[in-house]
């Protein structure tokens, strides 16, 4: 497999995105590398954190067709997925798509619409294809839905449903910008917004070139079985009441492939896997008291202490 280009890839990426995002390289690398699994991302923070900013920035990088839908209380399953009208010329209805056909869909504060408008991206999200009054039609390769939401204690959310939650490959917080960094945030915008100067650097072809090429990561069968008894750990563990999903293990296998392929390798570590694992598991764990998100990561953390990460040569074929 070419590691060279897929580096390339990633390193293309991070550069143009650094030009607007400031202090947030591992949250940019972490959505790169849900891209390149083609799954999808959470983001949690509060307002005023740069998340939406952070996804427009990447969308104009990768030159993808892009939507945006801003989630509202008063948003309908429709305005996602879209609608049939009739055409008394042509004494049909007519498919008007919603913004859901695109190759890049920013759900922007995703929590402030009700669980039954949220449960229109599901299918989506699973299947890559809408189904609109009985009529099923395929999304566009590749697809990557990147919401954002705002803490849960904000006023007017509704918390996410635990099967939409179980679709998000990965969920991440913007984190804390240093004194030094939102500094230099400060400068760069107190002439002018720099995201209007994106180009991109990215062709579709070649990303879906990249998400091909990641396919081929070599990942040892102990690496495997590593996967499975941290997440059987989290079916069994006295402060979790729901542990995560097979397809849980399924995303972080994905994740971990591609994580070390933007890190230089063809194999993957079970350090990749300690690494990703808090980010991939999290969200998916169900707790006996209303526990927040990184009491959740703090969970998965504790139980990757517990598990032995395993001592063979996972380079060998």
């Amino acid at each position: 497999m070419n590691i060279e280009k897929i580096r390339k890839v990633y390193n293309e990426i991070l550069k143009n995105v650094n030009k607007v995002i400031v202090g947030k390289e591992e949250a940019i690398t972490l959505i790169i590398t849900a891209l390149l699994s083609e799954g999808h991302v959470l983001i949690e923070d509060n307002p005023g954190t740069g998340k939406t900013t952070l996804v427009k920035t990447m969308a104009k990088t990768l030159g993808l067709k892009f939507s945006r839908v801003q989630f509202t209380p008063d948003l309908l399953p429709q305005d996602i997925t879209g609608i049939k009208i009739y055409n008394q010329e042509s004494k049909e209805f007519n498919l008007i798509e919603g913004p859901v056909f695109t190759n890049f869909l920013l759900a922007d504060e995703i929590n402030r619409a009700t669980p039954r408008t949220q449960s229109a991206l599901l299918e989506a999200m699973e299947e890559r294809q809408a189904t609109i009054d009985g009529d099923t039609r395929m999304l566009e390769r590749p697809f990557l839905v990147i919401a954002t939401e705002n803490s849960i204690e904000t006023a007017g959310t509704y918390p996410l449903p635990e099967a939409e939650l179980d679709r998000f490959m990965i969920k991440l917080d913007m984190g804390k910008l240093s004194n030094k960094d939102e500094a230099r945030m400060l400068k760069l915008y107190g002439a002018e917004n720099p995201s209007e100067e994106i180009q991109s650097v990215l062709s579709k072809d070649e990303l879906c070139e990249a998400i091909e090429e990641i396919k081929k990561v070599f990942i040892h069968d102990c690496i495997i079985n590593y996967i499975v008894e941290i997440a059987d750990m989290t079916r069994n563990n006295p402060n979790v009441a729901a542990g995560v999903s097979p397809r849980a293990s399924l995303m972080l296998l994905r994740a971990v492939k591609s994580f070390a392929a933007v890190s230089g390798r063809d194999y993957v570590t079970p350090d990749d896997v300690k690494y990703l694992a808090p980010y991939v598991f999290a969200h998916r764990i169900l707790t006996y008291s209303i526990a927040s998100y990184n009491e959740c990561k703090e969970i998965i953390e504790d139980i990757l202490k517990k598990v032995k990460a395993p001592v063979e040569d996972w380079k060998i074929k």
